[in-house]
């Protein structure tokens, strides 16, 4: 059974993967008006009014709701605040990160709804922000940027590019490292030669803070990492890099020490660099 209002929309990766035929994870649904309002007649479990979002227990599932918002960043590289809760669906949409995130499909009769342009952008395997600011406002969207394109097959349309390189060319570094952590996980745990090679090539690794120096690699970690599988594949990336501006968990700190040590121990520190990878996932069992 599907939950159906016609204010009631399917948004985001859920509507971008029916078009390209592939399985979802997620769905999310978006309320044209005010969620919790909305909510009222059905099981509700956890509100937030702040952001106007609410979970439902529906049909033997827990299912969150958020109304339609506009959001803005006062303090740039941080999280928004909000302005207006239950605005129009394009003024909500024109929030989201790329045009292929900025789709919906109303719940009550499969109405698709595309306002920027996403299905030609994903026909054209095209990457496009919605407006000119939005690394500016959240640069955690550059690694997002780079999931997509490893995952899809997608690149940055040119206005894109432009706008990236601008920003890692200025680069403000009084952000959330918190959610620039959170995409870099879902990024490298994919676990693919590609998105490091990206993350090198186009200069994304200045993100992680000042003075970040290129590490020469030799190999495939991807290969390395599938004959030793582990928790923490993102850290093994990332290890080449300082990361402290990251609050990390004890167990990441661990893979860390163990990546210097391994290193400080290297006869001559001559060691490829792909046997310390190797030995450090062996060491660390993470």
């Amino acid at each position: 059974m599907v939950l159906k209002d016609r204010n009631l929309f399917y948004v985001g990766g859920v509507v971008r993967d029916e078009i390209l035929g592939v399985s979802s994870l997620d769905i999310d649904y978006t309320f044209q008006g005010n969620a919790i309002e909305f909510a009222k007649e059905l099981n509700v479990i956890k509100v937030n009014k702040d952001f106007g979002t609410v979970r439902v227990f529906f049909d033997g599932k827990e299912i969150d709701i958020a109304s339609t918002r506009i959001e803005s960043y006062p303090r740039k590289g941080h999280l928004p605040v909000i302005n207006k809760i239950g605005c129009s669906l394009k003024e909500d949409l024109k929030r989201r990160d790329f045009t292929i995130n900025a789709m919906a499909k109303r719940t009550s009769d499969d109405e698709f709804v595309d306002y920027y342009g996403g299905k030609f952008d994903i026909e054209d395997k095209k990457l496009r922000v919605l407006h000119e600011n939005s690394f500016v406002d959240d640069p955690s969207r550059i690694i997002r940027g780079l999931k997509f394109s490893v995952r899809f097959g997608f690149e940055l349309d040119n206005n894109t590019k432009k706008l990236q390189n601008d920003y890692l060319n200025n680069i403000n570094y009084d952000m959330s490292y918190h959610r620039l952590k959170k995409e870099l996980k879902e990024t490298f745990n994919l676990n693919r030669d590609l998105a490091f090679e990206k993350f090198l090539s186009q200069g994304i690794y200045k993100l992680l803070g000042e003075n970040q120096k290129v590490p020469k690699i030799n190999g495939s970690i991807e290969e390395l990492i599938k004959k030793m599988p582990c928790e923490n594949v993102w850290l093994i990336y990332m290890s080449f890099f300082d990361l402290s501006n990251f609050e990390l968990t004890r167990a990441e700190k661990r893979v860390l020490e163990w990546n210097d040590k391994l290193k400080t121990q290297s006869p001559n520190n001559n060691t490829p660099r792909e046997s310390i990878i190797f030995n450090m996932i062996r060491e660390c069992k993470c």
